[in-house]
């Protein structure tokens, strides 16, 4: 990313075709990025790039709630390997374990009605509630307006921006960007920090968030919107689009009715969504059960429950909390809370102070 001429998608591109270091990558790159990275390894103090590459280092260093997120890392997160062209890289600033709750990007007008920012609020404190984090781009209107309520309902959001993570944009978000990390929120980029906004950067970025997300609720949107970019990238991503409707009146509604003739999901209430998305679940949790999660006679006897679902035979009428259940289950963090969620939505468990519990349908 700091190689002249590189920028984000061929950087990406030339990613994946994993060539060996250096000179794999000396042969692939572009003349002049080529020629500036020969010149930083053979003479690294005549490169401009080594003072960028010690600034980064020191940005890096200066604190443990930031991070360089890549392909391999242990917080990548794995959504992002199922879209075309995701980032080469993720500069974090937060808290990481904003990346493990089921997300949902939440994106709509930068001048909404006031129902649509009373919407927003209320389908991202909801989710928060129920333990999903709100995924966005920090803009002014619906975007912003989901994140602070998720955040004030105690719950996570994660902002992508089109931007570095330490610039703040728009300004006017800065409180809200300050809430983010104060109150375990995540900032992301794929641009290194200190670089400005562009225009161009944010169709690029509205791929991150939702290619971060199970599903893309669009709650405003006039016709001509980005807020459609986003629903069209999620489509193509393979992801769930959900649209509030609006009068026919409202220019504001107009996109989101116009998504809803294309085939998005109308949505009156949260569970519209949820149980759009337990399909997510089922998948990983059949082929795990059938392997790794298999129950033995021993973990049969002591869970006392003579097998079935391996998180029902863990749980009880005292809860139990999300560390252990991935401990006793061997479950990876997002597919145990994924099934928790199935579950909840079956009516077997529930979320209580301390934990998960087994309700009494649940046996």
């Amino acid at each position: 990313m700091r190689l002249p001429g590189m920028g984000a998608s061929r950087l990406a591109e030339l990613v994946t075709t994993d060539p060996a270091w250096p000179d794999g990558w000396l042969a692939r790159l572009p003349r002049q990025a080529a020629s500036a990275l020969r010149l930083w390894l053979d003479h690294p103090a005549r490169s401009p790039l080594d003072a960028l590459v010690d600034a980064d280092l020191a940005w890096l260093n200066a604190d443990p709630t930031r991070h360089l997120l890549f392909p391999g890392h242990v917080a990548w997160p794995a959504l992002l390997g199922q879209i075309a062209d995701p980032p080469p890289v993720l500069w974090a600033l937060g808290d990481l374990d904003a990346l493990l709750p089921p997300a949902l990007a939440i994106v709509g007008s930068r001048r909404p009605t006031r129902e649509g920012l009373t919407n927003a609020a209320a389908f991202a404190r909801e989710l928060a509630l129920r333990d999903w984090c709100v995924n966005s781009g920090l803009a002014l209107g619906i975007d912003g307006a989901a994140q602070r309520a998720a955040l004030e309902a105690g719950g996570r959001s994660v902002a992508v921006l089109g931007c570095g993570v330490d610039v703040i944009y728009p300004p006017r978000h800065a409180g809200l960007y300050q809430q983010l990390l104060d109150r375990g929120g995540l900032v992301l980029s794929e641009h290194p920090p200190g670089t400005r906004a562009r225009p161009g950067f944010f169709p690029r970025r509205n791929r991150i968030v939702t290619g971060l997300s199970l599903g893309v609720l669009v709650v405003e949107a006039a016709e001509k919107s980005g807020s459609l970019v986003s629903a069209r990238l999620a489509v193509e991503q393979n992801r769930d689009v959900f649209a509030l409707p609006g009068s026919i009146h409202n220019p504001q509604a107009r996109g989101c009715l116009q998504l809803i003739r294309q085939g998005a999901v109308l949505v009156r209430r949260l569970d519209d969504i949820l149980e759009e998305l337990t399909h997510w679940a089922a998948p990983a949790f059949t082929t795990l059960s059938s392997t790794a999660l298999s129950p033995t006679a021993s973990e049969c006897a002591a869970s006392g429950d003579g097998g079935g679902d391996p998180l029902l035979r863990w749980l009880s009428d005292s809860p139990s909390p999300l560390d252990a259940l991935v401990a006793l289950t061997g479950l990876a963090v997002p597919d145990c809370q994924r099934r928790l969620l199935e579950l909840e939505l079956e009516g077997l468990v529930a979320q209580a102070p301390g934990g998960w519990v087994r309700l009494p349908g649940g046996v």
